[in-house]
């Protein structure tokens, strides 16, 4: 699509097209029920795959979602080894965790 010019600028509209109804959407679901900044950030990756303006704007997005899936790896062990060790207990196999 990318070689022919005028099915390149009619994707290129396609894709602004896109991404910008999935922001607005997500900016109406921030007051409504709904997953705004999912929403958001999926209409920027949508335009990112186009726009160097909105790939540059995920950059601090990736940033965040990094450090929240680590915090959720250890929040999920932590929970898991808490879990373990009622277990161990329960069982009378451990001495209880001093938590």
């Amino acid at each position: 699509m990318h070689a022919h010019p005028a099915l390149h600028l009619t994707w290129r509209v396609v894709v602004t097209t896109v991404g910008v109804l999935v922001i607005v959407a997500g900016l109406a679901m921030m007051v409504a029920p709904g997953p705004g900044a999912a929403s958001v950030i999926l209409g920027l990756f949508i335009l990112s795959t186009e726009f160097h303006w909105a790939h540059r704007l995920l950059r601090p997005a990736r940033t965040w979602f990094r450090r929240a899936e680590r915090y959720g790896n250890r929040a999920r062990e932590e929970l898991l080894r808490r879990l373990r060790a009622r277990r161990a207990v329960r069982k009378g196999l451990a001495a209880p965790d001093p938590d």
